[in-house]
């Protein structure tokens, strides 16, 4: 499932606290994006579309719930990221960001423990 950049702040809203009327997820992220409710209620509506969200009537509103789990986001956006500019390879990436000086410390120590975690 595809979720664009502008989706994905309306899923980041759901991830956080859910169930949510469309009103909630408008004052969490529209003021911030410059959106209007109209815009936040187009992405909403295209997140219902793609099954990415769930909606339940409650009263005269309806509240919504992700349906995709943001693990499940965050893995096909890495993979995705590293198919298209790395050829599939995790290796070429840190490499990249090494070499560009963006490794602090502790992540080279965390890159260390979790090579010794693989290795076992």
């Amino acid at each position: 499932m595809k979720v664009s950049a502008a989706e994905a702040v309306v899923m980041e809203a759901l991830w956080r606290a859910s169930p949510l009327a469309a009103e909630d997820v408008s004052a969490q992220v529209a003021e911030g994006q410059g959106w209007t409710e109209a815009t936040v209620k187009t992405l909403i509506n295209r997140l219902l579309k793609k099954g990415a969200i769930s909606a339940e009537k409650d009263g005269r509103r309806y509240l919504y719930r992700p349906v995709l789990t943001r693990e499940a986001y965050v893995g096909a956006e890495s993979q995705g990221l590293l198919d298209r500019l790395f050829d599939g390879r995790l290796a070429p990436l840190v490499s990249h960001f090494s070499q560009n000086r963006k490794l602090t410390p502790q992540d080279i120590e965390e890159l260390k423990r979790l090579i010794e975690e693989l290795d076992r």
